[in-house]
């Protein structure tokens, strides 16, 4: 796929579609974006666990907190990270190795690694890179989930 740009349809879909999600790299930190948009995907009706294996068994945004993916106790339709674009392949890496495999990984803005991206496309999940939810679902008038 080309992650050039990406058509709002496709994103509708996809944010109309899942219901739980992952966000790899959530902060404790109310300052932090990876709070605000945990927090605002919860108000928004999806299903959210914060990955942060140095908060595990913690709570983020009101979240439950897990260390790895593979420790989130039910299937995962969307992995939303916010870490380094250096550390994506290794969250596809993590990605690939759950069954069921989430349906889309998500990178934030600024996260692009299109050779990432690939390897997670050629295992069956679907990549958005550099762009934000909780920007694309008031841009696109989404409605909550639920």
């Amino acid at each position: 796929m080309n992650h050039d740009r990406y058509d709002d349809a496709l994103i509708a879909d996809w944010l109309g579609k899942v219901r739980t999600i992952a966000v790899v790299g959530a902060s404790p930190k109310p300052e932090r974006a990876s709070h605000g948009v945990a927090r605002f995907l919860a108000r928004h009706g999806y299903k959210v666990f914060a990955v942060n294996p140095g908060q595990a068994g913690r709570d983020i945004a009101g979240l439950p907190t897990y260390a790895r993916l593979a420790d989130v106790p039910e299937p995962i339709d969307m992995v939303d990270v916010f870490r380094a674009p250096e550390y994506l392949d290794s969250v596809v890496t993590e990605a690939l190795a759950l069954s069921p495999r989430p349906g889309l990984i998500w990178g934030q803005l600024g996260v692009r690694d299109d050779a990432a991206a690939a390897r997670a496309e050629a295992g069956g999940i679907a990549v958005i890179m550099d762009r934000c939810p909780a920007i694309e679902i008031p841009r696109l008038r989404l409605s909550p989930v639920g």
